[in-house]
């Protein structure tokens, strides 16, 4: 039965597997920005937990965007354990610094899966990755912006307080 099932599946062994370490990484970014927005809450930057709860239920979605795909195309989506979430950060700084990271760590992820995805003519994924592509970009733009605030206000006096204010004003305009 399993032969017929692979048969069936419109993805390869390989970049099913990858798919599923994807939707791991996306639930794993989803707790870590509420881990994020509980730090930013519990130490007064509110505008700043409001901005990391709003990007925690993106990478939901992005995880069952990519749990939806893998079940379409006839794989097995896989629910992931979620371990090790770090909920203290030694600044408000260095939780922006970690969200930027883990955005890049995602878009390489995703790179890689591209890859694979190219070598094995497998088209329909790369058609579906391009969507995900398209929102990285947004999403390490905006990490990078945030991060500049820190240069460009400091963080002296009420710099921090007008970083937090600040945070929910980054907006991308891909056309512009």
């Amino acid at each position: 039965m399993k032969d017929i099932t692979r048969v069936q599946c419109l993805l390869s062994t390989e970049v099913e597997a990858l798919l599923n370490q994807q939707i791991k990484k996306e639930a794993q970014s989803a707790s870590a920005y509420l881990a994020m927005a509980s730090w930013c809450d519990s130490n007064g930057f509110d505008y700043s937990s409001e901005y990391f709860f709003k990007q925690s239920e993106e990478e939901r979605q992005h995880q069952l965007k990519i749990f939806k795909y893998v079940l379409d195309m006839g794989g097995s989506a896989i629910s992931p354990e979620v371990t090790n979430i770090q909920t203290e950060f030694n600044s408000f700084r260095e939780v922006f610094e970690e969200a930027l990271d883990a955005e890049i760590s995602v878009t390489q992820s995703l790179k890689n899966i591209a890859a694979n995805c190219y070598k094995e003519q497998d088209y329909v994924t790369i058609e579906f990755l391009n969507w995900f592509f398209k929102e990285q970009r947004e999403e390490e733009y905006k990490a990078r912006r945030a991060l500049e605030l820190f240069d460009v206000i400091g963080e002296a006096g009420t710099g921090r307080w007008e970083i937090d204010k600040h945070v929910n004003d980054i907006k991308y305009d891909s056309e512009g």
